[in-house]
């Protein structure tokens, strides 16, 4: 069936966009001094090295593991045991890389949210459990590691304080990673785990550095953060390679779309703080544990600061030339880690409460004054939202709920002149991520 609109009705923008209050109680829930207790005591162990004592109490990675599973256990018990709450571990071999000068175990520690009605999908926020100075191989001098990465290894723990009081349709999981700066071994690892378990993953959300407000240029900001996204996925297909050179597509990977989502529900419900959408997997040459799960074929992106501190970061803690190197806590804006935090439960949330994704979007109206669309519809959604842009756009920047259908044809927008995609819609209003159209048809 054919459905046909006024052009005067397409434009949609965020201003008009359903709410949920239930969002804006996860963002106030968000506390600032629980993230400044947490990092104050995973700075305090000393050195979180991947190499570090794995059997002090007190001091090295062992013992910052170990905190961090009971403070989990702990928000399981509040919660009514509603966390699955294991270690996920891998032998790394001496000599894999210079990194790794003698075999160690990568553990990771897992936290699982279960889903009343989908509970083998997941969306996924990390922060990472280790630490380093100078030298990425010196695993006994101090590493605080207080920003990097002491504050997205608590923003998980927050959101988990937080959301965990929630029911969701789709599964949460939050998690410490270890081995990030090693090679990205604990993110490869839980990759290859999530590959086993045949887990449908709706995206990773890596959370490296949300705590720094004054950057190394001099700039100072606690609105500003970045959102860190790959163009398409390293496993696509030859097939879909050439196809993007007709029909494009080359900015509208699955992680592309999913830092999107970042964005738009940000500008929704947080409109005071500033995302910037980079088009990169991450900052030039370097890496971050979004990376492994990207390897492997799923949907994820790197959420941080917009000013970095090079000083504050992989620097052996001293005084050089009137410049403080080092990553202590005295430099962490703890209000600034709980705005991105919510950031993050918020964009969690509101997937976990949305319907899964269509499926099999179509698009087509090639030499014809109009787009049509059609799609395999999903389960749970009363309903689906087109979404389009410019083709230079970074941003869906217009959209038109079109009901419970599974095709509809956009008069008047003709489809040589911009790019578009389908969400599917829930009860509460919560949008699936935006799905490009991977097929043709007339």
């Amino acid at each position: 069936m054919k459905y046909l609109i006024p052009i005067f009705l397409l434009s949609f923008t965020f201003s008009n966009a359903q709410t949920d209050t239930r969002m804006y109680n996860i963002i106030n829930e968000v506390s600032a001094e629980r993230l400044e207790k947490d990092v104050a005591m995973l700075a305090n162990f000393g050195t979180r090295h991947t190499l570090s004592d794995t059997v002090s109490n007190t001091r090295g990675i062992g013992a910052a593991r170990r905190w961090i599973k009971q403070e989990f256990d702990k928000i399981s018990k509040d919660c009514n045991n509603c966390l699955e709450v294991f270690y996920q571990k891998d032998l790394v071999k001496e000599g894999t890389n210079a990194r790794i000068p003698f075999d160690v175990w990568v553990v990771n520690v897992v936290a699982i949210q279960r889903g009343t009605k989908y509970p083998n999908r997941f969306i996924i926020m990390s922060g990472d459990i280790d630490s380093r100075v100078t030298d990425p191989n010196d695993y006994t001098s101090d590493s605080p590691g207080a920003n990097d990465n002491a504050t997205g290894m608590a923003g998980a723990l927050e959101a988990a304080r937080v959301l965990s009081k929630y029911k969701f349709e789709n599964s949460i999981i939050y998690t410490g990673l270890s081995g990030e700066e090693q090679g990205l071994f604990g993110g490869a690892g839980l990759a290859a785990h999530a590959k086993e378990k045949a887990w449908e993953i709706i995206g990773v959300l890596n959370n490296d550095m949300i705590g720094n407000i004054e950057g190394v240029n001099g700039v100072i900001s606690n609105r500003d953060f970045r959102i860190f996204s790959e163009p398409v996925p390293p496993t696509e297909t030859e097939r879909e390679r050439n196809s993007r050179r007709f029909y494009g597509g080359e900015v509208d990977g699955i992680s592309r779309q999913l830092a999107r989502y970042v964005y738009k529900t940000t500008k929704i419900y947080m409109p005071e703080m500033n995302p910037t959408l980079i088009y990169r997997l991450d900052r030039f040459g370097r890496g971050g544990h979004h990376r492994p799960f990207n390897d492997a074929g799923f949907a994820g992106i790197r959420i941080m600061e917009s000013h970095e501190n090079y000083y504050r970061q992989h620097e052996n803690i001293r005084m050089e030339n009137g410049i403080a190197y080092g990553d202590v806590i005295d430099y962490v804006n703890f209000d600034y880690a709980a705005k991105l935090t919510a950031v993050n439960a918020i964009a969690m949330a509101s997937l976990a409460w949305a319907p899964p994704a269509p499926t099999n979007v179509a698009i087509g109206g090639i030499v014809e004054p109009s787009a049509k669309l059609k799609w395999d519809k999903a389960p749970g959604a009363v309903g689906y939202k087109i979404y389009w842009r410019d083709t230079t756009s970074p941003t869906w920047d217009h959209s038109r709920y079109v009901g419970d259908v599974s095709e509809f044809t956009l008069e008047g927008i003709v489809i040589d002149n911009y790019f578009f995609g389908v969400a599917a819609v829930g009860k509460d209003g919560h949008e699936s991520v935006v799905v490009f159209p991977n097929s043709v048809f007339r």
